[in-house]
């Protein structure tokens, strides 16, 4: 049997939020994933517990799919056969993750991690760039990849257990194939605009001024927006950051005065970009075209996608179509993060994803 097991992933969901139907006919589950709602998060933890109290898992709030969207209810994420699994959680998210950054190493000997076929999958509260350097200094060694998203409502859960301040993780080791991460991005430079951010906020997450000048300003006059239209503009015109030959998307959450305050942190000389919208469509073509590549035969992919996707996609009624070009690939499901991790990168507006072979 050993040389034949492959990962199998169940997907089941209820949308009125009853974990008792999302579990139907999941029979001896190696790992769970919890995808719930911020109203019924408590409730959901206790009931997955109560069913499958010996079975670990990890749980966040966060519309989940497969062929279609849970907006309100819950999802069940599940791996059977074929896996090794460990799940844990790094404390204090905020302040000191790497407090708790043996528990991460001894997982990562306890499952026998290696680059080509183990993945870790994060959920966390909030810090995550904190936390996702903490990860990685793990991780980068080994050249484990690192796929996740952060939380609707700042809670997380393990094996049972909410917590608020916290990333709460699982490894998966693919007993026999290869595992593999990938992003996407549907955005590209938008003309020669580069920026020089100061008078940045790092705990706000708060971008004073772009080249001296004062941010808001330098977005409105590029775009030709009034104040009130930044937030919705930035589904059309995130701003960038360059990170190597990659670039990191960062949304614009509000205006604050003169400055505007983003999802995720932007540093005094940080250089930035505007980005535009390209072709979404081509783009989702061309990541299934590559995975198709990489892998003649799948067995799983699990993906994150943001919130703003999520909304872009469906303003255009584009979502029901990606979720079929996805189930292309063979079992795909996922949640909606409020922000996206990729290796030690935090993201906004993009899509992370991992493929079991």
């Amino acid at each position: 049997m050993s040389g034949e097991t492959i990962v199998k992933q169940f997907f089941g969901m209820s949308q009125s939020g009853d974990v008792k139907e999302a579990v139907r006919g999941l029979s001896n589950p190696q790992f769970i994933m919890l995808l719930s709602n911020s109203g019924q998060f408590e409730a959901h933890v206790k009931a997955l517990q109560g069913i499958y109290p010996k079975v670990p898992s990890i749980g966040c709030a966060g519309m989940s799919y497969s062929t279609r969207i849970v907006e309100k209810g819950v999802g069940i994420v599940a791996f059977y056969d074929g896996v090794n699994v460990a799940v844990n959680v790094l404390e204090q998210a905020s302040v000191m993750p790497v407090k708790y950054i043996r528990r991460l190493e001894k997982d990562v000997e306890a499952v026998r991690a290696s680059q080509n076929d183990t993945v870790c999958i994060d959920f966390c509260s909030g810090n995550d760039a904190c936390v996702l350097n903490t990860f990685f200094s793990v991780l980068g060694r080994k050249g484990i990849p690192l796929v996740g998203g952060t939380s609707e409502d700042g809670k997380v859960s393990v094996n049972g257990k909410i917590y608020q301040d916290a990333a709460v993780y699982v490894l998966v080791k693919n007993l026999n194939g290869r595992v593999k991460a990938y992003k996407e991005n549907i955005y590209r430079q938008m003309g020669n605009y580069r920026f020089v951010a100061s008078k940045t906020d790092k705990a706000n997450y708060m971008i004073g001024q772009l080249d001296g000048k004062p941010a808001k300003q330098v977005y409105q006059e590029i775009l030709h927006v009034s104040e009130k239209d930044i937030q919705s503009q930035t589904f059309k015109n995130p701003l960038g950051k360059i990170n190597g030959t990659d670039t990191c998307i960062i949304s614009i959450k509000e205006v604050n005065g003169n400055a505007l305050s983003c999802f995720r942190q932007v540093n005094d000389s940080d250089v930035l970009i505007m980005l535009e919208l390209g072709d979404y469509r081509a783009t989702v073509k061309r990541t299934v075209q590559m995975i198709h590549k990489d892998f003649s035969k799948i067995s799983a992919v699990f993906s994150i996608n943001c919130l703003f996707r999520y909304l872009l996609f469906s303003e255009n009624h584009y979502m029901q179509e990606y979720l079929q070009e996805m189930a292309a690939l063979g079992n795909h499901a996922g949640v909606v993060g409020y922000g996206e991790h990729y290796n030690n990168q935090f993201v906004n507006q993009s899509m992370t994803c991992v493929v079991f072979e």
